[in-house]
Parts: structure tokens; C-alpha cells; sequence
């Protein structure tokens, strides 16, 4: 009987949108919205939504030590900008970046036997708190999705407690896994799910092995976001990560966070766009104005 609370949590924030619907809505709101924030100002303040990521089998310490070494650079270089939100880098690495960063920028560590959350849940729970306990602010973890495709929601939402409650202090970002939900149903439900396990944002992709984000799942995970907080009074975040690579991407993103969360939503308190090559993207553009 206790996995039936999980399933009242899901019904308690119906979606009734089909996949068509929800892109219908989405091209709508972007051909109204879109050209209005495609502006330098809106640049400026995605560019401090940025966890600016290095999550690649070659990374050693000096990589990472010299990744950190380049954002602390950039600090008020540009006084109309400010600096990205977060580092993004593997748990091991959470030490190094702690011992080099001298801006003030947060550290993100993916956890949780990230990408594929395919390991022991003791395993997922060490790491975070190890990664905790060595500096980290932030956790980006997967969900289990073969748990979450099977139904299987209780051992799922349990999960993710434990790991919530091994971040101690830190945020916990939940990565839906969109690309791999294969519907809009799906992906308000996970978001749901995830919402009620103790995330502090929602995350769109790992950017590994499945497509990633796409204005669709983002479209329904603020929808999700928002009737949460009705339910709860409680603001969560949204992180959007998984291609997203220009400017033309994050100002569309941004959109429709802003249109459908509010303006409220349009700070790296709430809004982050996980990246690589985003910031180099968007300084080009800041400059060339």
C-alpha cells in the first residue's frame, strides 16, 4: 500500500496535455516571446545561470585545476557581467576545485553513479556525501530510470530520499533523463515523483547516451515546478543541461521559464543551464553589442 502514495502524489497534479499539445503551446509562446528576451541584458544573466561543466574520462587534477583557474580570471573582468553560477565537475574532483577557486562560484559535483545511476543504492549515497564532505555546494543526480519505467516508484522515491538526506546542507539536482522518458506524460510524472523526494531542482539530461534537453520536457517540467508550489508553497528550481550549446538555445529556454515560472524564476537562485561551450557562446555575443 505505500507505493500508493507515490501514485496519489502523481494524480494530485494532473497533466492532461498529449505530446502534440505540449509542442503546439511551446512553438506558440516562442514565436510570441522568443524576439523580446533575445536581447544583450537577458545574455548578461544567463551567462551567471551557467554551471559551467567538465565531466570527461581525461580529467586529472591539473585539467581541473586549470578549468577552476579560468573562471577565477574572469572574475570582475566585466563588471555588467557576473560570473558563472557553478563548476560542474566528477565527486573526486570536488577537493581540487575547492582548493583552487578563489571566485565566488559555487561547486556542483554529479553523483550518484551518474550517468547511468546504475549502481548499488549504498554506493549513490556514499559518493554524495563523500562529494559533500569534500567541498561540494551541489549534487546532480539521476534518477533510476529503469526503476521509475517499471512502476517501480517506491524503491525509486526512496532512493532519492536517502541521497537527499546525504546532501546534508548542499542543493540536490534530480536529472530526469528527459531523452530517455519517451513522452510528456512520463516526464511530468517523473518530475512529480522527484519533487516529492526532496529535490531542490529539477534537471533535464546527463548530455550522455540520450538526447538531451529539448523546450518540450522543459515546457512540462515547469509546468510540474508550478503545481508544486501551489500544492506546497514551495519554489523549485530548473536546470537545463544536454545540448545546449547557443545563444539561440538558452534565450529560448529562458523563455519559457520566465513565461511560464515567472520573472521570479530568472536568477541563478532558481534558473541554470548546464554547459560547456554556452559561456564562450554568449561572451562572444555580450561583446559583439
Amino acid at each position: 500500500m505505500e507505493s500508493n502514495k507515490y501514485s496519489k502524489a502523481i494524480n494530485a497534479h494532473p497533466f492532461k496535455l498529449t505530446d502534440e499539445e505540449v509542442s503546439k503551446k511551446v512553438n506558440e509562446l516562442l514565436a510570441e516571446k522568443y524576439k523580446e528576451n533575445n536581447i544583450t541584458s537577458v545574455y548578461k544573466k544567463l551567462y551567471s545561470c551557467i554551471d559551467l561543466t567538465s565531466l570527461n574520462s581525461t580529467d586529472s587534477n591539473e585539467s581541473i585545476w586549470k578549468f577552476t583557474e579560468k573562471i577565477n580570471r574572469f572574475d570582475g573582468t566585466n563588471p555588467e557581467t557576473d560570473n558563472v553560477a557553478a563548476i560542474c565537475v566528477y565527486p573526486n574532483f570536488a577537493s581540487i576545485v575547492k582548493e583552487a577557486l578563489t571566485a565566488d562560484v559555487k561547486i556542483a559535483c554529479v553523483a550518484g553513479g551518474f550517468p547511468s545511476s546504475q549502481t548499488f543504492s549504498e554506493i549513490k549515497v556514499a559518493e554524495t556525501a563523500l562529494a559533500v564532505a569534500d567541498g561540494a555546494d551541489e549534487i546532480d543526480v539521476v534518477i533510476n530510470l529503469g526503476k521509475f519505467l517499471d512502476a517501480e516508484y517506491e524503491d525509486m522515491c526512496e532512493e532519492l530520499t536517502e541521497i537527499k538526506e546525504a546532501c546534508r546542507h548542499t542543493t540536490l539536482k534530480v536529472i530526469l533523463e528527459t531523452g530517455a522518458l519517451q513522452n510528456v506524460k512520463n516526464i511530468h510524472n517523473a518530475s512529480i515523483l522527484a519533487l516529492y523526494s526532496g529535490a531542490d531542482f529539477l534537471k533535464t539530461s546527463t548530455g550522455k547516451g540520450y538526447p538531451g534537453a529539448s523546450p518540450e520536457a522543459v515546457y512540462v517540467m515547469c509546468h510540474a515546478i508550478l503545481s508544486y508550489q501551489a500544492k506546497t508553497g514551495t519554489k523549485i528550481g530548473i536546470k537545463i543541461s544536454g545540448g545546449v550549446a547557443t545563444t539561440e538555445d538558452a534565450v529560448k529556454y529562458y523563455t519559457i521559464v520566465k513565461e511560464i515560472l515567472g520573472e521570479e524564476w530568472c536568477n541563478n537562485t532558481l534558473f541554470r543551464l548546464g554547459a560547456s561551450r554556452l559561456a564562450d557562446n554568449l561572451l562572444a555575443r555580450i561583446e559583439a553589442k
